[in-house]
């Protein structure tokens, strides 16, 4: 990992989060997120998730309801639970503020990135639409909400149709992504490749480089992929990606293994006998507040 250590080091590299990292926390899985909606319409949650695809059947609570603002809201009560606490003991998320990534993305709706940063003295400013893009301050690490936040509805990408639109990747969030995707390395952790936007993403990111004539100075792209898969280490291999694997049985404990040993790469790269704990807090940067929408 000496390559993605100097990326590191150097603040050219980009941390992609995927819902994994926040499933440690105890964050609910899609699969029980489709029972609630599926409690909420009436229908036995088993039987309602034979009906279609996680996105699919978001699609249809949004069509019934008329909004997914409520169960945005009950998403948003349900995932913060004693998080202050939960981030407090996370070790995953503290090695994530340690090693000090200029820009994050997530594509998780919760606010556990920007908690662990401010748990951790660490400035950051939040972006999930144009207007907080435009209003990025210098120096502090930028946590790009992909996916939406919880404090803007309109953001979230939960149905199947702001997942077509999202695919299209023609947004100004798609457009700062594919300029820093093109400029620096990137890891990505907490996604199982069943995500096909995150495949998607990575196939036109290998395509972009395949027909341009300096494929020779592409940045390396990791991705963290817990038990080893043979099929899908081929596949990313084919793609460019450089696969990363668990060693423990426990992912969440093979994540943080990783991790922990990244950033001792990271010390031991630049010279430097610094202990594994956070350093002095920061003055967090400014952030901008969306307004919550009811």
């Amino acid at each position: 990992m000496q390559a993605l250590a100097d990326a590191i080091r150097s603040r050219n590299a980009l941390l992609f989060v995927g819902a994994g990292v926040s499933m440690n926390l105890g964050v609910p899985s899609w699969a029980e997120l489709t029972a609630h909606i599926a409690e909420r319409l009436g229908y036995d949650p088993q039987e309602f998730a034979a009906l279609g695809d996680d996105q699919t059947l978001a699609e249809y609570y949004a069509l019934q309801t008329g909004s997914i603002g409520p169960l945005r809201s009950w998403m948003d009560v349900e995932w913060h639970r004693d998080a202050a606490d939960k981030v407090a003991k996370s070790e995953v998320h503290r090695l994530i503020v340690r090693l000090g990534f200029p820009v994050i993305y997530t594509t998780n709706y919760d606010r556990y990135l920007e908690l662990a940063h401010e748990a951790h003295g660490a400035a950051y400013t939040k972006v999930a639409n144009i207007g907080e893009l435009a209003a990025v301050p210098p120096g502090a690490t930028q946590i790009v909400k992909f996916h939406g936040d919880f404090e803007d509805d309109g953001s979230i990408v939960l149905t199947e149709s702001s997942q077509f639109d999202r695919l299209a990747l023609e947004s100004p969030l798609d457009l700062k992504l594919r300029a820093d995707l093109l400029g620096r390395a990137a890891l990505f952790i907490g996604y199982s490749f069943s995500d096909v936007s995150i495949r998607y993403l990575l196939y036109r990111l290998h395509r972009l480089w395949e027909a341009s004539a300096y494929a020779r100075v592409r940045p390396k792209v990791y991705v963290f992929l817990g038990r080893p898969n043979p099929v899908q280490a081929r596949v990313l291999a084919g793609w460019g990606i450089i696969p990363l694997f668990s060693e423990s049985e426990d992912i969440g404990e093979g994540l943080r293994q990783m991790l922990a040993e990244l950033l001792k790469e990271v010390h031991r790269g630049g010279g430097e006998d610094q202990p594994d704990t956070p350093g002095e807090p920061e003055k967090p940067a400014p952030r901008r507040k969306g307004r919550r929408r009811k």
